[in-house]
């Protein structure tokens, strides 16, 4: 490929493995550059930045799932991902491979985030054009900006008013990337309501404590006549969810379009302050409104596609689920939603971090 190169830095792994919202946000921005004509590296690990356990044996097994082949020498997996060339080596091994990818590839623009970010940014400034992704308020995401990278990319507007900037690195608020909603496929059947909806159902993805699983204990109580489909997050916690009768848990899994068409309602209960919730719009691609609690960002993603209520209010949740009008409310979650999947490179482009002419394909 002839075109300009981006470099994705991070220590977490590179695509395809996903783990939660940051590593999706990366990898739609990063196939969006390569549809755009650039050439496009992920630098990543296959060792957990967070206690260095392993994670090769499931990016390998996630490889060959996806019938994807791949390189491995000297303790390095390379391999391509929807035109991505991807790099995965050792943590001690991060910031010596940035510092020959910086020399042999020239990006224009390197992107970097999360854990020890801030070393990453300084090393790239030297020679290339830096954004931080902030891709929540913990001190592990904003770490970057003492890297002071040239801009600092705000998962949302909330994110960017907690921000605290060097002068020099741009702050600018910039929504994650989505993709058009996935096709309802198998799950949805005759039987099951308009759309393709199971009646009563309500969703709730990562149900675990610091995004209200205590909550969510007490609403699977309160409510025994309406199913709860759960989906596994970070950990699994199936076993503190499914001797409930009314509960359907589903293992981690990537294809959620069929999960969202089928429930009525999403909850976002979480207790911790969240920067801006992917599911939150993805769900509301398929029309489902959400419930969310009223920390962080939740309330700027739903804004008027749901209802947003404190976390510690019980019984304002029972009457929220059982009286809300999931029609409308589906409808204006749809319309919120939809012009967040939109080309982001001209918002890069506009920040100064790319050329005008090099945003699109």
């Amino acid at each position: 490929m002839t075109g300009p190169t981006v470099l994705f830095a991070w220590r977490r792994t590179p695509p395809p493995l996903l783990i939660g919202g940051a590593e999706v946000s990366q990898q739609l921005l990063a196939e969006e550059f390569v549809r755009a004509g650039w050439r496009v590296v992920y630098l990543g690990s296959h060792e957990a930045p967070w206690n260095g356990s392993p994670q090769i044996g499931h990016l390998r097994a996630h490889l060959r799932a996806h019938r994807t082949v791949w390189e491995e020498a000297g303790g390095e997996v390379r391999y391509q991902w929807n035109g991505v060339s991807c790099r995965a080596v050792p943590q001690d091994r991060v910031e010596a491979t940035l510092k020959g990818l910086l020399a042999e590839a020239r990006p224009e623009l390197v992107v970097t985030s999360q854990e020890r970010a801030a070393d990453l940014a300084a090393l790239a400034r030297r020679s290339s054009r830096v954004a931080g992704w902030l891709h929540s308020v913990s001190a592990n995401s904003m770490g970057v900006l003492h890297g002071r990278p040239h801009v600092a990319l705000a998962t949302s507007k909330f994110v960017a008013g907690r921000a605290q900037a060097h002068a020099d690195t741009k702050a600018v608020v910039f929504y994650p990337p989505f993709a058009p909603a996935e096709g309802a496929g198998p799950l949805l059947t005759t039987g099951r309501g308009t759309a393709g909806r199971i009646p009563g159902s309500l969703l709730m993805v990562n149900p675990i404590p610091a995004k209200g699983a205590a909550l969510l204990h007490q609403l699977i109580r309160r409510l025994p006549t309406l199913r709860f489909t759960l989906v596994e997050g970070w950990w699994d916690t199936a076993g503190e969810f499914t001797a409930y009768p009314n509960v359907h848990w589903v293992p981690r899994t990537y294809a959620m379009g069929p999960i969202y068409a089928a429930n009525d309602l999403l909850l976002v209960p979480s207790q911790v302050e969240d920067a801006f919730p992917r599911v939150i719009v993805e769900a509301g691609l398929h029309g489902v409104p959400t419930i969310g609690s009223s920390r962080g960002g939740i309330p700027e993603a739903v804004g008027d596609g749901g209802m947003i209520l404190h976390p510690d209010d019980v019984d304002g949740w029972v009457r929220a689920i059982e009286s809300a009008y999931r029609t409308t409310l589906g409808a204006k979650a749809l319309a919120r939603a939809t012009p967040l999947v939109r080309p982001c490179l001209p918002e890069l482009a506009a920040a100064g971090l790319i050329p005008a002419a090099a945003a699109v394909g």
